[in-house]
């Protein structure tokens, strides 16, 4: 076989060095929304997760052309395809900035040939089909996926099944970009973990070579990740006739990930943090990915674990894990059904935030009340932590060590000092950490705005705030779902599309404020039914508060007017935490922003359990 040529690339390190050919023998482009999102959300978690840890994106196998620099896909021509789409739309979200001359960069290059022309070459060339002329149009257009659909249709390309997929692709990304990342500073932190610390190995050899090793990959893998080592650990340590049983319960591990999506190295270190006291050089009580598998090995963790006395008794307690892993995932309480508490947590987190599975894990054994107790507490923290952005590596050295501590609250046996030392968990962990950052949270509250994190988090804090008041209005206590709230459609009071007349009403009314800025702010936000919010449409504040007064969403329509009854009332008491407008200014939102940033003390808070 000829030389084996291996490097390591970053994103910005490969489409700066390497000119990618995807020859026409080549599969076609057939990645799906569904394998474009998933590539987009695991990068997305790792992002949220942390700016400094590389994500591995797996290998890309090439062989190099006549050409310097120029090498044909092999293998990974999906991946590398869907980068250089995800470059294409970066490209045309940073006009006006410097980010985009150094994507154009990495996107094409110019240069003088022998007579004198310019050529521009992509950086990625795919020649099947026609889409070399799909991706060069779409580079050529650099706009939004509309016009870019139009352009490539008006150039008289046909495109159909793969350049389809490609022009789909284009669209998916750059959307998922305009949700995810409206915030410019947010889209350059993002872009520049992509480019640094997204990587890859390069493997390059002859084509010849390649193909080999193309099928070799493919037939029998290439490299065992942590779960295969553990894997064909534990069949070192069971009997031949063992071997059909040991594989049945691998898969009750394996299965039920896959089936959810649900990354297995990810699920393997919460899974040790979370069962076991871990000890490191580092002194910080964490496993990484990468020392999963020389974790098990240590002669003291494999006789903690004593996978080689007890093998399927350790698989099963993995098995056990799994099970509660992908039940909590899915929004379901430690009994399997679904639950309030957790769901409400899954929308809080959603896929960005993962790392109170250690804790969840931990726990899991707790009674159902003291369990659903726990998960409503540890939102109430998280919430703290998440919308102050607070860096994930505090929490991960310090959850690891809570786990152990809940560990040991779960083996109780007395019910009432089970409560007891619950209790005391919550208050010395969860409390004691918020209160320092209670003006912390206080003061990214009050500039808080639409584009302040992700959508579905400002729909949650929205919902929740929306339901406490509705809590209060009747006299409840005990929440039901939050699904029928985060189903609203989030109004800007203040119209975020507004007609000329309003925004030049405002700027008159509101001397040297900005009418942007205060169409996003928190006290601008509201929820509404759609087919109120649909009838009120971008009217003026006069207009809009007669609609507000018919949502059956007190939050809402207390905006527009009060409703009193009694004296000492349920609804008199909240009425006291809110606030009626009789016009809509720039003092108005300022107030009830305020207004809002006081109830989430309310709300997000810590409680202790009746301990009878």
């Amino acid at each position: 076989m000829a030389k084996i040529e291996n490097h390591k690339y970053s994103i910005e390190e490969a489409f700066r060095e390497c000119f990618y050919i995807v020859p026409d023998y080549q599969r076609e482009f057939v990645w799906t929304d569904k394998e474009v999102n998933q590539l987009l959300d695991d990068i997305n978690d790792e992002f949220d997760a942390s700016l400094s840890h590389e994500y591995f994106i797996g290998t890309i196998l090439v062989s190099p052309t006549a050409q310097k620099n120029h090498y044909e896909v092999i293998d990974g021509q999906q991946r590398l395809t869907t980068f250089f789409l995800l470059l294409c739309a970066l490209k045309n979200l940073f006009k006006n900035e410097l980010q985009f001359r150094t994507i154009s960069d990495l996107i094409s290059t110019s240069y003088t040939t022998g007579t004198g022309d310019t050529q521009t070459s992509l950086k990625l060339d795919p020649r099947y089909e026609s889409s070399g002329e799909v991706m060069s149009k779409l580079v050529e257009v650099n706009s939004d996926p509309d016009k870019t659909r139009n352009a490539i249709q008006s150039a008289g390309i046909k495109a159909y099944g793969s350049l389809e997929n490609l022009i789909n692709a284009y669209s998916n990304i750059y959307r998922f970009l305009q949700m995810n990342y409206q915030d410019k500073k947010y889209l350059k932190k993002y872009w520049g973990y992509l480019a640094n610390n997204v990587v890859f190995i390069q493997i390059s050899t002859d084509v010849s070579s390649a193909l080999k090793i193309f099928e070799t990959i493919n037939e029998r893998g290439i490299g065992l990740n942590p779960m295969d080592l553990l894997k064909n650990l534990l069949f070192t340590n069971v009997k031949a006739e063992d071997f059909t049983r040991l594989k049945n319960e691998w898969k009750k591990i394996t299965k039920p990930l896959e089936k959810n999506k649900e990354k297995p190295l990810r699920f393997l270190r919460y899974f040790l943090m979370a069962n076991y006291k871990i000890e490191n050089d580092r002194s910080d009580a964490t496993v990484r990915e990468d020392e999963i598998y020389d974790w098990f090995i240590n002669k003291k963790n494999a006789a903690m674990c004593d996978y080689e006395n007890k093998p399927f008794e350790f698989v099963r307690k993995i098995i056990r894990s799994v099970e509660s892993y992908v039940t909590f995932s899915t929004g379901k309480g430690n009994d399997g059904k679904d639950s309030i508490v957790m769901n409400n947590l899954k929308k809080l987190c959603g896929g960005a935030f993962s790392l109170h599975y250690v804790l969840l894990l931990a726990a899991s054994n707790l009674p159902k009340p003291l369990f659903d107790h726990f998960v409503t507490q540890l939102e109430s923290f998280l919430f703290y932590y998440i919308f102050t952005k607070t860096p994930t590596k505090e929490l991960e050295r310090n959850f690891s060590f809570w786990a152990d501590e809940l560990r040991a609250v779960c083996e109780i046996s007395d019910e009432k000092e089970q409560k007891q030392k619950l209790n005391e968990f919550i208050k010395d962990k969860f409390q004691k950490n918020m209160k320092p950052k209670d003006e912390e949270i206080t003061d990214d509250m009050k500039r808080y705005t639409l584009n302040s994190m992700q959508q579905y988090r400002t729909r949650y804090l929205l919902a929740k705030m929306t339901q406490f008041v509705d809590m209060a209005y009747k006299g409840l206590r005990t929440p039901g779902s939050l699904d029928d709230y985060t189903v609203l459609e989030i109004e800007h009071i203040l119209p975020h599309t507004p007609e000329p007349v309003l925004r030049q009403d405002f700027t008159q009314k509101n001397p040297g404020k900005d009418y942007d800025e205060y169409k996003n702010k928190l006290g601008n936000l509201t929820l509404l039914e759609g087919t109120i919010n649909k009838a009120i449409g971008n009217n003026f504040f006069e207009i809009k508060k007669e609609e507000y007064k018919k949502c059956k969403y007190y939050l809402t329509s207390s905006i527009a007017e009060l409703n009193t009854v009694g004296n000492n009332t349920s609804i008199n008491r909240i009425n006291q935490k809110l606030q009626t407008f009789t016009e809509w200014t720039a003092e108005s939102i300022d107030r009830r922003h305020v207004m809002l940033t006081t109830l989430a003390k309310d709300i997000w808070k810590i409680e202790e359990i009746e301990v009878e």
